[in-house]
């Protein structure tokens, strides 16, 4: 049946076998896959053999190839069609489309029949359209691809990974990643993985890394040489054959250790990235948005909070000690022992050992359980909400401060706006102290940042930069309704329009956006999955996922405000204004923009590389 808001028009087949309220079914791959899903990648990264993993001395080319999927995740069928389309490009062939075949989205060649959603009226009038596939070249027989795939770009000069120290001063401790493929000037201030692991933060002697994606060879070879032998822990949340894999990607080096990650709900994923680096001078946290993945690090906009360097306590302090006003010390042990792990005993106790009272900021996180009673705040959107209430003051205005969320995957969010997004999860958003009823919050509009079609086609990747963003045609067909809250993603001020996000981050602005109540940097997608929802008449909380983010609350920089910095690059000094990675006010999607659609055909103009998008 065909579907058509402003916002695009999909055909779609009508179906006796709908999908069940819980997953959705790739008809063209014949997997599963689940109904919220909050990342771009394969279970285990971009390596699958034992031969993707490089030696410890081996030099690691990037990319290198992606694995097959094993599971059913939403992200891993995206990654792979980036990796499909990057290998075998299809080109745009410039033939005008008649009237008839124009806009149609459906092809039994390519596999694409899918099924309409209950929510939906079907029309018994329409009928299954076809639309002929772009050919593809045939390839001959040749021996299995290598493990590393050719570069996307040239090799980067050495000045992209040199590394300075940020000011010591700097007020938010908040970055974006380098990005390749821009102007120097709006690297001058950001990090790449290589600068935040570099000597000059630190004599490390140990560290963890929380993440969802690994490429283990590549990761290593990001730490310098004097560092690629220091203890190394891997949290994540593989299982089965993905895990084995895993472990088979870090044979070739023995100082690499693993934490499995409980995911005792269905469809929930260990989608939390941190790093915990032991020093000999201390102790720092990095919580980030990226990968341990080199897809992640080079042409995606991405960021960061980098804490201070946190010194040790002295011998016989007091548990309490080296608390900080925000409660970051006391948040982080609570989310590592949320792992039930004892891999993470020894950290826990190291963080003991250190003073953190000098961080400003709040730790929002989400750990898969149901919780009920004074447990419902302790994760996901009620944490928010929680602190919103306590430490945020209600805006006098006669006009409404909107909400801005952006975020890089959308999962189901139900029938209509009323089931989550415009109920349990605005209320969050909209909370500003106690009570919530100041003029600011009445009817506060919400602008959700999602990149359009146009937005990726126009991407420094190309059609592939789709493989980070896995709204799939399955979910938007049962929420049509959510597009009409759909903006650009524009990025003019920090020069990463073209550079696609992988970052996720939630704000509160003033009616002419160049103020904020608050500003979060988060894992977290647009999911449910992610943010937990409210069941049984509100008197449970249930959270399906590991996710991390953190809060940046005016109070607690002695500000009643943030400013918002409109041209953070070149970056040159500490600044009370905050760099908000994208321009506001965002813009709203046009009458011929559509949200990009990973699984379906994107072949009315050429990209970037003169190719079109065709997953297999």
């Amino acid at each position: 049946m065909s579907q058509e808001s402003q916002h695009g028009k999909w055909t779609l087949s009508s179906s006796d076998d709908e999908d069940p309220p819980q997953q959705t079914v790739s008809k063209a791959l014949n997997r599963p896959i689940p109904a919220s899903t909050d990342d771009h990648h394969s279970p285990l990264g971009v390596q699958q053999e034992s031969t993707s993993s490089s030696s410890p001395d081996a030099k690691t080319e990037w990319p290198p190839e992606p694995p097959k999927p094993d599971g059913g995740s939403v992200g891993s069928e995206a990654r792979q069609a980036a990796h499909y389309n990057q290998q075998n490009p299809v080109k745009f062939e410039n033939k005008a489309p008649s009237a008839s075949t124009k806009r149609k989205r459906e092809t039994e060649d390519s596999g694409w029949a899918l099924s309409s959603s209950d929510d939906e009226a079907a029309d018994s009038s329409d009928r299954k359209r076809k639309q002929p596939s772009p050919k593809r070249t045939k390839v001959e027989d040749r021996r299995p691809p290598s493990p590393h795939r050719e570069p996307d770009y040239k090799e980067e000069p050495e000045e992209f990974y040199e590394t300075s120290l940020p000011p010591s001063d700097e007020i938010f401790r908040f970055y974006l990643n380098k990005v390749s493929g821009v102007e120097k000037k709006y690297n001058t201030g950001a990090l790449h993985i290589r600068d935040i692991l570099s000597p000059l933060f630190g004599t490390l002697k140990e560290s963890v890394q929380f993440n969802y994606c690994f490429d283990i060879g590549w990761m290593v070879q990001q730490y310098p040489p004097e560092f690629r032998d220091k203890p190394l822990m891997i949290v994540h949340g593989e299982k089965r054959e993905s895990k084995a894999r895993l472990i088979q990607q870090a044979q070739p080096y023995g100082h690499i250790r693993f934490c499995q990650a409980k995911l005792d709900i269905a469809f929930g994923t260990h989608h939390t990235k941190m790093m915990l680096l032991w020093y000999e001078e201390g102790f720092r946290v990095v919580i980030l948005t990226s990968n341990m993945i080199p897809h992640d690090w080079y042409q995606k906009t991405q960021g960061l909070w980098l804490s201070p360097l946190y010194p040790r306590l002295p011998e016989g302090s007091p548990s309490s000690a080296g608390e900080s006003p925000t409660g970051f010390k006391r948040d982080l042990l609570d989310y590592l022992r949320s792992y039930r792990s004892p891999e993470l005993e020894e950290w826990t106790q190291r963080i003991q050992e250190h003073d953190l009272s000098d961080t400003r900021i709040y730790l929002v996180g989400s750990t898969p359980g149901r919780y009920l009673g004074a447990d419902m705040d302790r994760w996901g959107h009620l944490r928010l909400r929680k602190l919103l209430s306590e430490h945020t003051r209600p805006v006098q205005s006669e006009e409404p401060w909107p909400v801005v969320g952006q975020f890089s995957s959308i999962g189901s969010l139900g029938a209509d706006e009323t089931k989550w997004l415009a109920a349990e999860f605005q209320q969050t958003l909209t909370t500003l102290g106690k009570g919530g009823k100041a003029l600011g919050s009445r009817n506060a509009p919400m602008h959700l940042v999602y990149p359009s079609v146009d937005n990726v086609r126009t991407s420094l990747e190309g059609y592939p930069a789709g493989g980070s963003l896995p709204y799939s045609i399955q979910t938007a067909q049962r929420q049509l309704w959510l597009h009409s809250y759909l903006h650009r993603w524009i990025a003019k001020g920090t020069g990463r329009s073209h550079a696609m996000p992988h970052i996720k981050t939630f704000m509160r602005a003033s009616p002419d956006f160049t103020e904020l109540a608050w500003f979060l940097i988060t894992s977290a997608n647009l999911s449910k999955a992610a943010w937990g929802a409210l069941e049984k008449n509100s008197t449970q909380m249930m959270v399906r996922s590991y996710e991390l983010g953190v809060l940046f609350l005016p109070s607690a920089f002695n500000m009643k405000t943030f400013r918002v910095q409109k041209n953070p690059f070149p970056a040159t000094g500490p600044s009370t204004s905050f760099p908000v990675p994208f321009d506001l006010p965002p813009q709203r999607y046009g009458s011929n923009d559509q949200p990009w659609i990973w699984n379906i055909p994107h072949t009315q103009a050429p990209d970037t590389h003169g190719n079109v998008w065709v997953p297999s």
